[in-house]
């Protein structure tokens, strides 16, 4: 199911933040006319992905600093190893969509 998130232009660019869409913590992260979605946790230490530092289409966990690609939710580096939940997002007239499976 499609969820609207936001205008793009209300997302901040550079930056994540979070969405909760039935039950999923989601960060959102917007580059441009770009936007990315992932499971908010960090699959290693349960810190919220959409507080960390957003570069070159990774997000870096804020507390201990294991990168997630944006595109396929895996852990660049240690300490993660396990993915997060990828949502693709869509722009279609300047609002953000999300494709959340199971969302009401």
């Amino acid at each position: 199911m499609q969820i609207e998130v936001a205008p793009i232009a209300e997302l901040p660019d550079g930056r994540g933040v979070l969405v909760e869409v039935g039950g999923e913590r989601i960060a959102v992260f917007r580059s441009g006319d770009t936007v990315r979605a992932i499971g908010d946790r960090c699959s290693h230490a349960e810190a919220s992905l959409a507080e960390g530092d957003f570069f070159d289409g990774e997000v870096e966990c804020p507390r201990h600093g294991s990168p997630f690609d944006l595109t396929t939710g895996k852990p660049v580096a240690l300490p993660a190893t396990t993915p997060v939940a990828v949502y693709p997002a869509t722009v279609e007239d300047g609002v953000v969509f999300l494709t959340i499976e199971g969302a009401s």
